[in-house]
């Protein structure tokens, strides 16, 4: 496709915008995806103007969840080690230097703060080493800009020295350009602590996009029906309690109650042995953010996960919302009702990704 010369003279076109600068910002940017899982972060920069040329997920069913939101985005549903970054680059025509962004989010497990405060663990987990994998990727790709999204952990991780010292090395001076945000902040409703990093090769691009003001779970899942016979498998698929802990979730005060409000005759004997984990068999607030969606968030053992008002966990179509989600977001069916979970638990949410494109976008294109 060719493109026609521009006529007239300098003083034919508009004064607000230099020639050039209209050019670039009509520009589609282009982004990779490292560690896609179902594909937030995808939807993430979709959402916020990026064009997704390629992604990488090891997960079998986490790539059959992206490849149905994204069929348009070329996926690798391969583990990463075993990638030639440079190969994957020349398979979508871009050459090193000509990506815009490459962003990824290398598996956090192994960074979580649970796991960390047994030492032993941090070493062994290998998936921690994943995230040399990405500084692999950002060495053969040399893209304009990185975003890096994982547990606010990491920071005090060896690891992320090395990571930032090997950024720097590449002429990305990433040593300012990471900060714990919380989701809550950028319109997700729902309190999440992650440490993002976001830098050019120009300097750190610090968002400071505060979106007010905060969501909340009746503003994500608040006009959704009763489960059960919707025609959404999501929020339809049903759970299984026993008696006992379907009393003790009836008994639960509604839109913010906890276990704690009960006496301790009505207490599991299990709950009567901490003080610990408060929030489980805890209910959602109507008027206030989610706690953290977990890959646990369909079991009221796991969180606070309890609907506000009705007697259940939330559902998986109620806790993809929360993690801001589009409505029809799919998940491979054939996944079952624990993987779909742990998909949505570690998801990023697009929302969040897509405020912090802006930044991005204004850094790229100026």
């Amino acid at each position: 496709m060719t493109t026609a010369p521009v006529t007239g003279s300098v003083e034919d076109q508009p004064r607000d915008v230099a020639p050039s600068r209209r050019l670039r910002s009509r520009r589609r940017l282009t982004a990779f995806d490292l560690f896609s899982g179902a594909g937030g972060l995808t939807q993430g920069l979709q959402d916020g103007g990026f064009r997704v040329l390629g992604a990488v997920e090891f997960d079998r069913a986490a790539g059959e969840s992206y490849v149905l939101n994204h069929p348009k985005v070329r996926l690798w549903n391969s583990d990463i080690r075993t990638l030639d970054a440079s190969k994957l680059l020349a398979s979508v025509r871009l050459r090193p230097g000509e990506l815009d962004l490459l962003a990824g989010c290398p598996p956090c497990q192994g960074f979580s703060h649970l796991r960390t405060l047994n030492r032993t663990r941090d070493v062994l987990d290998e998936r921690n080493d994943l995230i040399y994998d990405y500084l692999r990727f950002v060495r053969e790709l040399r893209p304009k800009a990185v975003l890096l999204e994982n547990v606010p952990a990491l920071a005090d991780d060896r690891r992320m020295t090395h990571l930032i010292e090997g950024l720097i090395e590449l002429g990305y001076p990433a040593d300012d350009g990471y900060r714990i945000l919380n989701a809550a902040d950028y319109g997700v409703p729902q309190r999440r602590r992650r440490l993002v990093l976001l830098v050019s090769r120009d300097g750190p691009i610090l968002s400071s996009f505060i979106v007010r003001p905060v969501a909340t779970v009746r503003d994500a899942i608040g006009d959704l029906p009763v489960p059960g016979n919707t025609g959404d498998a999501l929020h339809d698929m049903p759970e299984r309690r026993s008696q006992k802990v379907t009393e003790l979730i009836r008994s639960i005060p509604l839109d913010g109650g906890s276990r704690t409000d009960l006496a301790l005759s009505r207490q599991l004997p299990c709950h009567k042995k901490t003080t610990g984990f408060r929030d489980v068999y805890g209910r959602m607030a109507w008027d206030k953010p989610a706690p953290t969606i977990t890959t646990g968030c369909h079991n009221p053992s796991r969180g606070r996960f309890l609907h506000p008002e009705q007697h259940r966990a939330i559902t998986l179509r109620e806790a993809a919302l929360l993690q801001s989600f589009p409505p029809d977001y799919q998940f491979a069916p054939a996944a079952g009702k624990e993987r779909i979970a742990a998909m949505i638990g570690n998801a990023i949410p697009p929302r969040f990704v897509q405020e912090h494109t802006r930044g991005a976008r204004e850094a790229l294109l100026s």
